[in-house]
């Protein structure tokens, strides 16, 4: 039997972040470690580690969708993995980032806080039990922008794991599409010249550079 590391329990992180966003929304802020070290370690020259290894929210998928046995395990379909998907949601997926970043200045600058997640950049839930008295409204702003940005992507990544394959969401996350175009970019010419440095990451066909 193999024995599991500490990284193979990094699934209750992604658990525990989410009980901490609902328990006080300001917890949202420790988000900001997921959306900065894949970046990050892909930067300064680890590729993919953090999809590959590191991805709590990966990790949660398979246990739910492989343990559990809540996934249909069907391939998914071809456009979830093409380039011009991949692309198309990124660019969504910021600007919805920026509109958000705009409602935070726009608090900062004097506009009232906002005590709403939204789910899907559509469905608005009112938070009004929110104490968030400890920190400047700008800085509560964010908080639930970005946890309403990080509960979205946590659905979509549960939907298309009952729909398809356990770690579907990992063929069109964002966070992936842009460590992959970084390891592109660092690691582009060593490709060309050795015929390829990359390998398949684990339940779907989304290439990894080491």
């Amino acid at each position: 039997m193999k024995r599991k590391k500490w990284s193979d329990y990094l699934w209750l992180v992604e658990l525990t972040y989410l009980c901490l966003g609902m328990f006080n929304i300001l917890f949202a802020w420790l988000g900001m470690i997921f959306f900065t070290l894949p970046l990050a370690i892909a930067v300064f020259g680890g590729g993919k580690a953090y999809c590959n290894r590191y991805c709590g929210r990966g990790q949660l998928l398979d246990l739910l969708g492989e343990k559990l046995h809540l996934s249909r395990h069907r391939v998914p379909p071809a456009f979830l993995r093409s380039k011009w998907f991949r692309y198309g949601f990124l660019l969504f997926f910021m600007t919805m980032f920026g509109l958000m970043l705009r409602n935070t200045y726009l608090v900062f600058a004097g506009a009232p806080l906002k005590k709403v997640i939204t789910l899907l950049w559509v469905f608005k839930l009112p938070w009004q039990w929110a104490q968030v008295d400890l920190v400047a409204p700008w800085a509560a702003q964010f908080a639930f922008g970005f946890f309403s940005v990080m509960l979205t992507s946590t659905m979509l990544g549960l939907v298309t794991m009952l729909l398809f394959r356990p770690r579907t969401w990992c063929v069109y996350c964002p966070m992936g599409t842009m460590t992959q175009g970084i390891c592109q970019l660092r690691n582009g010419k060593e490709m060309s010249q050795h015929g390829g440095t990359c390998k398949t990451g684990s339940g779907t066909s989304e290439t990894a550079c080491k």
